[in-house]
């Protein structure tokens, strides 16, 4: 079961959520090109290189960069890359991420092949026989369904509310959580510890108001025809199966009611209440925690996080009075669409019509083989990663990005220093926040060992169930034990990078660094304006609305003096402002960015930005004769500036970008490459602005933080 608390804050939400592109601002008639375009290129050696590191024929010239500079640095691009059918959207992110998975699919595929002959018990070994037994279609297809018989025979069997909580207890033993979520994480009070928390899920439907708005009635509609067909897959006659999917919505209804928005769920406050056992079973009596706990072999000594009291109250009410046939049918069709991916083609085509073309418009499944391999990656990622790296990774590029972060780390310390709206008092803490950040680059310094993980060449489920339990034990024996702050929560080949709040550490994947975030190659705009941007972004979540309202070692405490809190909202309210103006989707003008939802992430660019082009200033100034030199016609600020926008490039399909709008932190992507520089006088600077361009906010909007 996915953890449902605070989570980590990545730059992008890796390729299960969009980034969202934007209907390009026409030029103004005949809007002349940026003064740089006409310069000489530079005779240097990154100039030598400069169509490998940034091809410069793919701006287009005809677009005023002051006006429109996503569609100036990205629009021939998109115009000339249109969507894979297998996919909801096409960008810089999803480039290098389906360069990824073709090398971890040759891994895989060479694992797969030597498995029979691999040494015993290896990482090789049990990803090639994983990988084998998920493309073996030949014996999922004759296994039916008769994995989750077992599983639908006992929900056949529950009598009451009490059997259903025995069944939930059970589940989770086997790895396989229903209704809510549950896991180790750090104590928000005493981050050095890890505790058990419990949190709200459940849904089959993005957010809450899937179930309640009427405007997404359609999508209702289609989710209960999908629920009805997955039952009558596993032999439920129609008219009962049409029944029992009403059941589901209306009960999954009940819980959404009691759920939290996405813009609650960012709070803090909203994501640790912490109970002891005995309070625990007071406030659900129906459900017994101590018992539940035992049965986990986990041991909770003061208490643990009851992360949201109004949900699990709602929870404890449909135990005591829904009908038990309406739990049955909850629980029937969560266990088949939990299994349908590893099930025969009919259970995954009925799960894709609705989850990939009816809710995200993605036209075709992906390869099987890329459907496989995601599910090796969720049940072996780590160990898949240790294989990716050593053939990826190279320690040269390790010595480069920790250059990079250290020198972007400074910069913004010295914003921090610099501020001309916090009082001393509040910028020691913040630095004092500031010198307990832990980077972690590539890969973890010590591997997971997966000794204890049994896998077969010819049972795919079972193979993905063995796994589930195994990484769910995993998680619960952190309970009681000291936070690892050097463990990871994303895997080397992950095109992403994040920060965690609760361990104050900011985490680079093997797989960003590469082109075009970073290249070893490349002159220091480009990999500032890129991975530096990155890195930046990740330590400025550090100071975000949420991750501010922790310390360097990772409590949720107060740090702020009441005066300086007051001047970091009115400032974060003008970023609010500017992304709820924006609405990214063509022909839709209603359907409007969420400034709150997305609020961190655009502190995160901002900030990140900020700090990266001051240390591109501080490295120019090293060497000066580069600072002067232009490569292909741009300067090193043009060059910044271009690979930031370069990263998010990319469109999206409408459905998939109207889920973005309602679900993802994120904004949309064309809007993360104009939202910062909009707000920065260096890059009007560089591109010769005026006052009244659409790239320049005006100087009563314009948004500055850190």
């Amino acid at each position: 079961m996915t953890k449902q608390y605070l989570k980590p804050l990545a730059l992008a939400l890796a390729v299960s959520l969009a980034l969202t592109a934007c209907g390009k601002q026409e030029p103004a008639a005949n809007a002349p090109a940026p003064a740089s375009t006409a310069a000489a290129a530079s005779s240097t050696a990154a100039a030598d290189l400069g169509k490998s590191i940034f091809d410069v024929s793919e701006i287009d010239t005809n677009i005023n960069a002051c006006q429109d500079f996503n569609g100036f640095v990205n629009a021939k691009w998109v115009a000339a890359n249109p969507i894979p059918a297998d996919r909801t959207r096409w960008g810089a992110f999803d480039q290098l991420a389906e360069s990824s998975l073709n090398t971890q699919h040759d891994i895989v595929d060479k694992a797969a092949k030597g498995a029979a002959t691999a040494k015993a018990g290896s990482i090789e070994q049990k990803i090639g026989l994983l990988f084998q037994s998920g493309m073996d279609e030949a014996a999922i297809e004759k296994a039916g369904f008769d994995p989750i018989k077992p599983k639908l025979d006992a929900i056949a069997g529950l009598k009451n509310g009490g059997d259903v909580a025995d069944y939930i207890s059970k589940s989770y033993v086997e790895g396989d959580g229903q209704v809510f979520a549950f896991g180790s994480g750090a104590d928000f009070q005493h981050a050095d510890m890890q505790i058990a928390y419990a949190n709200e899920a459940g849904l089959g439907l993005p957010t809450k108001d899937y179930y309640s708005d009427a405007k997404y009635q359609d999508i209702r509609d289609a989710y209960v025809a999908y629920i009805a067909k997955a039952l009558e897959l596993t032999g439920v006659a129609e008219a009962d199966a049409k029944k029992q999917a009403a059941d589901v919505l209306a009960f999954e209804t009940k819980l959404a009611a009691a759920s939290l928005s996405p813009v609650d769920a960012r709070t803090p406050e909203n994501q640790y209440h912490f109970v002891s056992v005995k309070d625990a079973d007071q406030a659900t009596p129906h459900f017994n925690w101590e018992k539940f706990f035992a049965a986990q072999g986990v041991t909770v000594d003061k208490g643990f996080s009851l992360s949201q009291p109004k949900f699990f109250a709602e929870f404890d009410k449909l135990l005591a009075k829904a009908p038990i046939a309406q739990w049955q049918a909850y629980l029937r069709f969560h266990t088949i669409d939990d299994a349908s991916n590893y099930l025969g083609k009919n259970f995954q085509d009925n799960k894709f019509a609705f989850y990939g073309k009816t809710l995200s418009g993605q036209p075709e499944q992906k390869a099987r083989w890329k459907r496989v391999l995601g599910a090796v990656n969720g049940s072996m990622g780590e160990a898949l990663g240790q294989l990716y790296v050593a053939e990826m990774f190279k320690p040269e590029a390790k010595a480069r990005a920790q250059e990079l972060v250290d020198n972007v780390r400074n910069a913004l310390k010295a914003r921090i220093q610099n501020l001309d709206w916090m009082s001393d008092e509040t910028k020691t803490k913040a630095i004092a926040k500031w010198n307990t950040f832990l980077p972690k680059i590539g890969y973890p310094d010590k591997w997971r060992d997966w000794s204890g993980l049994n896998v077969a060449g010819d049972n795919y489920y079972g193979n993905v169930m063995a796994a589930a339990k195994f990484n769910y034990d995993y998680d619960i024996a952190k309970i009681g034990k000291p936070t690892d702050r050097k463990e990871w929560g994303m895997t080397p080949q992950t095109v992403n990078a994040y920060y965690n709040p609760t361990d104050n550490t900011i985490n680079f994947p093997a797989a960003i660094l590469q082109p075009p975030f970073f290249d070893a190659k490349a002159d220091d705009g480009i990999n500032y304006g890129g991975i530096g941007a990155v890195i930046g972004h990740e330590a400025s979540h550090g100071f975000d609305d949420e991750g501010s309202q922790f310390d360097g070692a990772g409590n949720n405490v107060n740090w702020w003096s009441k005066a300086d809190r007051e001047k970091f909202d009115a400032r974060t309210d003008k970023l609010v402002a500017q992304f709820n103006a924006y609405t990214p989707i063509k022909d839709k003008p209603d359907a409007h960015v969420n400034g709150k939802l997305t609020l961190g992430e655009n502190i995160g660019d901002l900030g990140g930005l900020n700090a990266a082009y001051d240390a591109l200033q501080v490295a120019l100034k090293k060497n000066p004769e580069e600072a002067g030199k232009q490569i292909e016609g741009y300067t090193q600020d043009q060059r910044f500036f271009l690979n930031w926008a370069r990263v998010w490039r990319g469109s999206i399909r409408e459905k998939q970008a109207l889920l973005q709008l309602n679900a993802d932190p994120h904004a949309p992507a064309a809007l993360r490459a104009i939202g910062a520089p909009s707000n920065m006088p260096a890059f009007a600077s560089a591109f010769q602005c005026k006052p009244g361009d659409a790239m320049v906010a005006p100087a009563d909007k314009q948004v500055k933080i850190w």
